[in-house]
């Protein structure tokens, strides 16, 4: 599996989801924004609300999921990647992916209580592509 070629692809995509485990077991997905920040296909940073039900679920099991994909006109890709999530809220890292319309969402700015940041570490990935998958690791 080349790596470069799936880091490529998934930074086109504008949706994302991530997947987390409730208090029951179960997996709960989400549709996100794309990662605000990627480091090759291993760490991914998302932005969210600290109060959000997501954030109460990766702090009680880190154990993740993110999902990216393209429908094509014919063909379909998908890339699902499986790791760790930490709810991370230390100011360097807020700083890092924070963009100037955030305000809109979080109304105290960056440091807004309520604006978190989730890290996504991949570990392994399945990628489907023309009726076949591949597994790999990251």
């Amino acid at each position: 599996m080349n790596l470069k070629l799936l880091e490529k692809f998934i930074k086109k995509q504008k949706v994302s989801f991530i997947c987390s485990i409730d208090e029951s077991g179960f997996p709960n997905i989400k549709a996100m924004l794309k990662p605000r920040k990627m480091i090759g296909t291993r760490e991914f940073y998302f932005s969210t609300n600290t109060s959000s039900l997501r954030v109460k679920q990766f702090q009680n099991n880190s154990k993740a999921s993110v999902y990216f994909y393209h429908k094509g006109l014919v063909n379909y890709i998908g890339v699902m990647l499986t790791g760790k999530m930490e709810v991370l809220t230390d100011q360097k890292t807020k700083d890092m992916i924070w963009r100037r319309g955030d305000i809109m969402f979080y109304k105290k700015g960056v440091t807004d209580a309520d604006y978190c940041v989730l890290k996504f570490t991949a570990e392994s990935g399945r990628y489907y592509c023309n009726l076949k998958t591949e597994s790999f690791k990251v």
